[in-house]
């Protein structure tokens, strides 16, 4: 198992693209890990024949672990699978064997059900009972494919239920380990974006409201760094970039893909770089690079209607920038109501670092980037 960060500690193998006694060549795809943040494809380190797997797909694995032995050409591939296969030593959980054919025969009333320990994982995070599952493997043992069979029939005690496990654990980690490790207080403002609703019409080049707020916030941060910091034991360390995260949301969760050195970047520059990320990102094709290192985040929850909220802190930042829909309303204007483009800011900051009144001077800042547009 690599070590693709160092906050990596394991990784979970999504699936292999190759079978016990295929060929491969170095280079090729070998498995697929989903890490913390994001999933990776593993390359053969060399040529010749998977003798062996050393864990099951779904299986989380400590970094520098085996978890696959290549056999090189002419050695004794039985031989090698046998070797791994019996060592007691090694913490795997071997792929289960191919059901035999026949019903399996029930267990002795009261016995512990003979289950693989990736299926006594996988039913208590999906809250399976195994006495009522009943197993294919040999023996009547209870293997992966029977958990996750049982569970799509309703075995489980009432309702569906939903594996914690994977981003969607990751995610819920970070987000608790935010609120108990931070001070955080959320400062929300209405902005007046007509003259930004009409830069934008104006452009001759496409770009989106998020990619004019992250050109914004970039140049904000410059101006008052201390927003673009973070808490070091006794120290407060000052990023010397504006590296700006922007969530994106997906179906099994939250990922934020980050645009560096963003203040130096044009309005146009920031607008592709973040249609690649964030096609990238769809696809699951982020590397760790594309999600590291952050200082800012921007979370953009207008697109579903929503005009104000609370935004949790990207752990080690000092602030979260959650922005509203933009609509049309009555507003007071140079004296006289008038139709005006307003639009709810929600800023979260770490009050460990910033206070009230300097966060609400960078939110300003924000506002009158965001209006000016590039200059």
């Amino acid at each position: 198992m690599p070590k693709f960060g160092l906050t990596m500690h394991e990784g979970t193998i999504q699936r292999f693209f190759k079978a016990a006694g295929e060929s491969v060549s170095a280079g090729d795809p070998l498995y697929e890990v989903e890490t913390e943040k994001v999933l990776y494809e593993v390359e053969a380190p060399a040529s010749g024949t998977l003798a062996t797997r050393l864990f099951e797909e779904g299986a989380t694995v400590e970094c520098g672990v085996a978890v696959a032995v290549i056999a090189e050409p002419g050695e004794d591939i039985a031989a090698i699978a046998a070797r791994y296969g019996a060592s007691a030593s090694r913490k795997k959980s071997l792929e289960p064997c191919q059901p035999l054919p026949g019903a399996a025969a029930p267990p002795t009333a009261g016995a512990r059900r003979s289950a693989s320990p990736v299926a006594r994982k996988l039913a208590s995070e999906l809250g399976v009972n195994l006495d009522n599952v009943n197993g294919t493997g040999p023996g009547g043992r209870i293997t992966r494919e029977d958990v996750e069979r049982a569970a799509k029939s309703g075995a489980s005690a009432g309702g569906e239920r939903i594996a914690f496990r994977g981003v969607r654990k990751v995610i819920a980690e970070r987000m608790h380990q935010s609120l108990q490790s931070t001070a955080q207080l959320t400062i929300t403002t209405e902005a007046d974006v007509s003259d930004a609703v009409e830069y934008r019409n104006t452009r001759e080049f496409e770009f989106s409201y998020t990619d004019l707020m992250t050109y914004a916030v970039a140049r904000a941060l410059v101006r008052h760094p201390r927003m673009n910091a973070r808490l070091d034991g006794v120290e407060i360390v000052v990023s010397a970039n504006a590296n700006v995260g922007m969530a994106v949301a997906l179906d099994e969760g939250l990922i934020v893909p980050v645009i560096r050195n963003a203040e130096r970047k044009s309005l146009r520059e920031i607008a592709v770089e973040s249609r690649i990320l964030g096609e990238k990102a769809r696809q699951g094709h982020l590397k760790l690079e594309d999600v590291t290192g952050g200082s800012f985040t921007i979370t953009n929850l207008g697109t579903w209607g929503i005009d104000a909220f609370t935004p949790i802190l990207n752990t080690g930042e000092t602030g979260i920038l959650g922005v509203g829909r933009i609509i049309d309303k009555p507003a007071v204007y140079r004296g006289e109501i008038v139709r005006r483009a307003m639009m709810w800011l929600s800023l979260t900051f770490d009050h460990r670092i910033v206070d009230g009144a300097p966060a609400a001077e960078f939110l300003e800042s924000v506002i009158e980037i965001f209006n000016r547009g590039e200059e």
